[in-house]
């Protein structure tokens, strides 16, 4: 039978793909793709297992089951979007199926819930196994269940506060604090803060931008729509310019974790524009610079990237919640800097999508004044743009995610720049395709794994299979100079000529990436590096050079395709079948690997994990 629910919507199509994806699963087609999602969640019918472990046959009602349910929903009702639980699937995927009375649950939920909460309990059956779908509408009040408020953060739940939720139930229903009327007339923005929007306004050099910054006070502040017609500041405005009681950053210096502290800047009564000057000019006093010559490029490097810093301290303030007191605390131990802001990731943003996802803020006329004073680099917030200097200097991506709080915490590692991936980045032909932040990280996870498909790396780059198999495609016709081409462009002397010799010399280039031989027919086509590539890269594609490494990449290719032949890791890792065969069978011995078939010899042998996982 289907599920059929009134109204379908986003949710509905989540949990038609969940069900599909079991019932593939148990008709043996896939057991790679990862079938939980952000809003649909997979659940054992707990009590049914005694002592040993051993799943014992279960009833219509079952009181231990209905409590651990009742925990669950209520998360996923407080969840913005709200969500669905399967009942009757174990950790493994496996389809164990449940008996539990449909009518019964969802009452046995309510009262659970003090009456809170009512679920839509329909059953579904898989190859035969009887499921329960529990889908939950979005709570008007937050459902508490044991006392606790909790939502859904990526693929599970954190305890949260009343003030949070109603703050960010705000925001969705598109309320926006930051356009509010405050009690600040414009005459109370500070001089200060009015100079330093002129020099961020300034510092861009935009006709536009510098036409702005030589208006009156009175013209800035209204032309930056910060002014209510009766004449007072919004809360942005007087956030920006004004100052609020309690300081909005926090920084704090160490040389080392758990050191002294060598400078801090907390204090209130400023703008917060001003916060954010002095922040900014106390980072780059603790941000040594390296010399670099890479290319024909020749000069000095923070080893902290300034424009991710300051897109890591923007997007700290410009969506965060100011509904509390609390600071956005920017630690700079080291080369380090972490970002901490209060309020957790808006309603549909989380770890897996920041870089692609829409812009979304819940403070709309704060993130447009900070885009108006071209202190972020568009209204968005460009956290592609931060991704992107720490990747291009071969530095690690910032690491952003939600902890509790909650607290969005942006972490950006410095260091050295890597001068032989800067070099390998402007080789890349056609000029440009450097700068591709969905090849940067297909390149990236080529020098950590040796390989890549479309369903592997779409996660990676946060995009759509489809548009991950135009970002490989998109490299797969890019260029690395040969011999010839590159002594021919250095004799170049005029730009005509300069001109037509980069079309020759990514005419006569070598390719980056090739299609890994061996895959079977009709299989979707893996990546690898180039034998050329691979050669340019050899200090970041270890993982291919050594017995370990090369093990890693083939258990972690069978594991994600089904299958690897000593054909395809030959092809990855550019040796000879001989010696792939024998870190395959290897593999075997270790029991992570196990023969495709019966007969081992002849042509189209290939080995099967033993153990596949989700991806």
């Amino acid at each position: 039978m289907t599920v059929q629910f009134p109204a379908p919507n986003l949710l509905d199509e989540e949990i038609r793909l969940v069900l599909q994806g079991l019932a593939a699963r148990a008709a043996g087609q896939d057991r790679t793709e990862r079938l939980e999602r952000q809003r649909v969640d997979l659940k054992e019918e707990a009590g049914r297992r005694d002592a040993a472990g051993v799943l014992q046959p279960g009833g219509t009602r079952n009181e231990v089951a209905a409590k651990a349910l009742a925990a669950e929903a209520a998360c996923m009702a407080n969840t913005p979007g709200a969500g669905a639980l399967i009942v009757g699937v174990a950790d493994d995927g496996t389809l164990v199926g449940t008996n539990l009375a449909t009518e019964w649950l969802r009452h046995r939920l309510y009262q659970l819930t003090d009456r809170r909460l009512t679920a839509d309990a329909q059953e579904v059956a898989i190859a035969g196994v009887r499921l329960v779908v529990l889908r939950m509408s979005e709570a008007i009040e937050p459902v508490r269940y044991g006392g606790r408020i909790r939502w859904r953060v990526d693929d599970h739940c954190v305890e949260i506060d009343a003030t949070t939720w109603h703050a960010r139930n705000l925001t969705r229903i598109g309320f926006d604090w930051s356009a509010q009327a405050s009690p600040h007339p414009m005459a109370d923005a500070r001089a200060t803060a009015l100079q330093i929007a002129r020099d961020y306004l300034r510092a861009s050099n935009e006709t536009k931008a510098l036409d702005l910054a030589g208006t009156t006070d009175e013209d800035l502040l209204r032309r930056l729509n910060v002014v209510t017609p009766d004449g007072y500041l919004t809360n942005a405005g007087a956030l920006a310019f004004v100052g609020r009681p309690t300081a909005a950053i926090d920084y704090l210096r160490r040389a080392v974790s758990g050191g002294n502290s060598q400078i801090r800047v907390n204090q209130h009564g400023r703008g917060l524009l001003e916060e954010l000057q002095e922040a900014e000019r106390a980072i780059a006093v603790y941000n040594p610079t390296e010399h670099i010559e890479s290319g024909i490029v020749i000069g000095q490097r923070p080893q902290l990237p300034p424009e991710a810093v300051r897109e890591a301290i923007v997007n700290g303030l410009a969506h965060r919640d100011w509904g509390t007191d609390q600071a956005t605390v920017v630690e700079h131990t080291g080369t380090t800097l972490v970002v901490s802001s209060p309020g957790g990731f808006i309603e549909g943003i989380n770890a897996g999508n920041i870089i692609t996802h829409p812009s979304r803020s819940r403070n709309t006329q704060l993130t447009a004044l900070l885009a108006a004073l071209r202190v972020a680099e568009r209204e968005g917030i460009g956290v592609d743009r931060m991704v992107r200097d720490m990747i291009r200097v071969g530095l690690e991506p910032p690491v952003i995610e939600q902890v509790d709080g909650p607290i969005v915490r942006t972490a950006l590692i410095g260091g050295s720049a890597d001068r032989g991936w800067l070099d390998f980045l402007h080789a890349i032909t056609p000029t440009g395709i450097g700068e591709d932040l969905d090849v940067l990280l297909i390149l990236r996870d080529l020098a950590e794994h040796g390989w890549v498909d479309a369903t592997n790396v779409a996660p990676v780059i946060q995009r759509s299979t489809q548009e991950a198999t135009a970002a490989i495609a998109r490299l797969a016709e890019a260029r690395l100079p040969n011999r010839t081409s590159t002594r021919l462009a250095a004799l170049a002397t005029d730009e005509a000529r300069r001109r037509n010799l980069e079309q020759l010399r990514h005419a006569s280039g070598d390719q980056i990436i090739t299609p890994v031989d061996g895959t079977p027919s009709g299989a979707a086509p893996a990546w690898c590096w180039t034998r050329s590539a691979l050669e340019r890269l050899a200090h970041r594609t270890t993982a291919l050079t050594s017995v370990a490494g090369r093990r890693h990449v083939a258990a972690r290719y069978g594991q994600h395709r089904g299958r690897i032949s000593t054909t395809e890791l030959a092809s990855i890792a550019h040796v000879s079948t001989q010696h792939a065969g024998r870190t395959l069978k290897e593999l075997e011995e270790l029991g992570v690997l196990a023969a495709g078939r019966p007969e081992r010899v002849g042509r189209g042998f290939f080995y099967v994990p033993t153990t596949p996982t989700t991806r």
